[in-house]
């Protein structure tokens, strides 16, 4: 039964619906237990600063890929009509889940909470089992440089 959950949430919760489901559970933390740790001038330039990175890394690899013609529809992977390399590419398999991670982050620092933070490494973990790892399996069997590119390129960075 856990196997039957498991396969079913892999590549059908758009990562964006992720994105926002993780912040809303770090605004519960926040909500619910707050404990700032920044104070909140600090708070709120870091979380513009990271906010404005995110934008711009998941930006960036959305122009890649349009670029190159391919899918941006992250639970189709098997309709990328070509590997993405060149650009952002060249620094994170990932960037849009980079920046989806860096948005996250900068809802924390605005929320200041310690708390809220635990929401983050909570993303990383499922994007990497329910998004990147049945992603990489479809681009794996479909294009032949792909482990060549994972030998050169870091996941997340």
């Amino acid at each position: 039964m856990a196997s039957s959950v498991f396969e079913y949430l892999q590549l059908k919760i758009p990562p964006l619906a992720v994105l926002v489901l993780f912040a809303l559970v770090a605004y519960g933390l926040a909500y619910s237990l707050p404990y700032p740790w920044l104070e909140q001038s600090i708070a709120i330039v870091l979380a513009i600063l990271l906010l404005c990175t995110g934008v711009l890394v998941a930006l960036a690899g959305v122009l890649a890929f349009n670029q190159a013609k391919t899918t941006v529809n992250p639970t189709q992977p098997a309709q990328a009509k070509q590997l993405v390399i060149t650009g952002v590419y060249k620094f994170t398999r990932n960037p849009m889940y980079l920046g989806f991670l860096l948005v996250l982050m900068a809802v924390c620092c605005y929320l200041n909470s310690l708390l809220a933070l635990l929401a983050c490494p909570l993303f990383v973990v499922y994007i990497n089992v329910f998004q990147i790892t049945p992603e990489e399996g479809v681009l794996r069997q479909k294009f032949s440089d792909f482990d060549d590119y994972c030998r050169q390129v870091r996941r997340w960075l």
